[in-house]
């Protein structure tokens, strides 16, 4: 089959031949539609993440779309959303013609949602329901502040906020591009990323009417420092990444006198079916246009130069490949 083949870590995977996957019990073998490259891809094929260095030649990709060819849980031709450990356990991902998978991490999908538009937003807009969701209690009329507004997790939640029925939704985002991404995506405010907490702080407040009670924060550093200072009574700080830096600076007076929390969040926590339950939501939501991210298909034969785009951000959107 073609694929992208990943020689040397820290390199660009480049177009070429790859053995087929081979059939086995409990994994079903996927003809895949759409792969995106996402972070987790970039981090792995480093060779440089805490999941060590991954073994060479392998095909990237820990997520994608595609068609069932063959599978001993469901029918040949269903369509499906899958996951793949590519980069952090031994064996090849998405970013090929086809995929071989474990049952478990298979998605059958019935919504009439383009596969690269799904693909796009595949693992973040799963990350951003469930910790609007699961971990962020998110209720009704509640105020969302979304860090990072402008990125796929950024854009998944300031639009999932939305249909979960928060009253006022703030985006903080780093550049222009970046806002007016957040905006698209439903913001009903959008605050720069620049300056120190205090003076975020203080643009977040006027930006949400005093305060907020949910924030999604896939940034840290100074920008979760200031969000932590407008948290209402109750508020909750869901983190999700460190974009901008691994520590950021909470008052534990203010967290204590507003009772507020500071929580962590990754995919990784969920059961299958919460997964699977999800996925589900996020892709009827797009079928509907009510949730999406920036996006743009690039040919899987073109994919040194789209994980290039990709890692250097000059994309400005999500990257999906497709064969």
């Amino acid at each position: 089959m073609r694929a992208a083949v990943l020689h040397t870590p820290g390199e660009a995977p480049a177009y070429g031949s790859h053995p087929d996957p081979v059939p086995a019990p409990g994994f079903t073998l996927v003809a895949v539609t759409a792969a995106p490259i996402v972070p987790l891809d970039l981090l792995c094929a480093s060779g440089s993440s805490y999941f060590g260095r991954p073994a060479t030649p392998y095909v990237p990709g820990v997520q994608g779309v595609g068609v069932v060819e063959r599978s001993d849980v469901l029918s040949p031709g269903t369509r499906v959303w899958f996951a793949s450990s590519a980069g952090m356990a031994p064996g090849d991902g998405g970013l090929a013609e086809r995929c071989l998978v474990p049952d478990a991490d298979v998605v059958p999908i019935a919504a009439d949602v383009p596969d690269p538009a799904l693909a796009a937003l595949g693992l973040s807009a799963v990350a951003a329901w469930m910790a609007l969701t699961w971990r962020g209690r998110l209720q009704p009329g509640e105020r969302v502040l979304v860090l990072g507004g402008g990125g796929a997790v950024g854009q998944s939640a300031v639009g999932a906020a939305k249909l979960l029925g928060a009253g006022r939704v703030v985006a903080g985002c780093r550049s222009e591009e970046g806002q007016e991404r957040a905006r698209r995506a439903g913001a009903d405010a959008v605050v720069p990323l620049a300056g120190d907490a205090e003076a975020l702080a203080t643009r977040f407040a006027d930006a949400s009417g005093g305060a907020v009670d949910v924030v999604i924060d896939p940034v840290f550093g100074t920008a979760a420092t200031a969000a932590s200072r407008v948290l209402a009574d109750g508020g909750r700080l869901v983190n999700l990444g460190g974009a901008s830096g691994d520590v950021a600076e909470f008052s534990s007076a203010l967290l204590r006198s507003r009772s507020a929390e500071v929580l962590g969040y990754t995919n990784n926590a969920l059961t299958g079916e919460q997964r699977r339950s999800a996925v589900t939501a996020v892709a009827e939501n797009a079928a509907a246009g009510r949730l999406g991210v920036a996006h743009e298909p690039v040919l899987l034969a073109e994919v040194a130069h789209a994980w290039r785009r990709q890692a250097s951000g000059d994309a400005g959107v999500r990257l999906v490949l497709t064969p």
